[in-house]
């Protein structure tokens, strides 16, 4: 015999082991509610004690179907499988919390609802009494009105002057600080 059929019969015969291992050693660690079966076996890996865990699917394979307590248990994020009561209590839970958010949800429609018709009622028309307060009211407002009219006066023939002194330039860029602006006087440039 050759070394190569003796290393060769060697090589196939440990992996054959290790697949009639796999299969025969496997233990079943449960099935959860779409059928899915999880397994693990432990074996040695150069001298290594090594924990090989897996799913077999039923039907199609579909990793969506795994809930989130098996793919913490596949990835070794938990030391322990979900036990069938620990699925059916967190399944409880979730639906509790479906039914709370749809309520919520019917909560917050009505609401809306409600505010929504609130503001038809207030936008219906004009609120007069605050235009009204806006107003000042008795000889103290008549004071200051006429007060208000004198300085304004001034400050417009003071205006005026400082406008009539300086050259209007000829450029179609917008200057200065808007004290020279006379409504309807603008033309677009040509």
């Amino acid at each position: 015999m050759s070394v190569q059929t003796v290393l060769g019969g060697k090589i196939m015969s440990k992996l054959l082991k290790k697949i009639a291992g796999f299969f025969t050693d496997r233990t079943l660690m449960g099935v959860d509610k779409a059928g899915n079966r999880y397994f693990f076996v432990k074996e040695e890996i150069d001298g290594i004690m090594k924990e090989k865990r897996w799913v077999v699917f039923k039907g199609e394979d579909d990793p969506t179907s795994i809930p989130v307590e098996w793919i913490c248990w596949l990835n070794g994020q938990r030391k322990k499988a979900p036990t069938p009561e620990e699925m059916m209590e967190l399944e409880a839970r979730r639906e509790r919390v479906r039914q709370n958010v749809a309520l919520l949800k019917k909560e917050e429609m009505e609401r809306k609802s409600k505010e929504s018709n609130l503001r038809k009622v207030v936008s219906t028309g004009p609120n007069l009494k605050s235009f009204i307060r806006q107003f000042p009211t008795g000889s103290e407002g008549a004071q200051d009105n006429e007060g208000s009219a004198a300085k304004d006066s001034l400050r417009n023939s003071k205006e005026n002057e400082a406008a009539k002194e300086q050259p209007i330039p000829e450029s179609s860029e917008p200057m200065g600080s808007g004290q020279t602006f006379r409504p309807g006087t603008w033309q677009p440039p040509t």
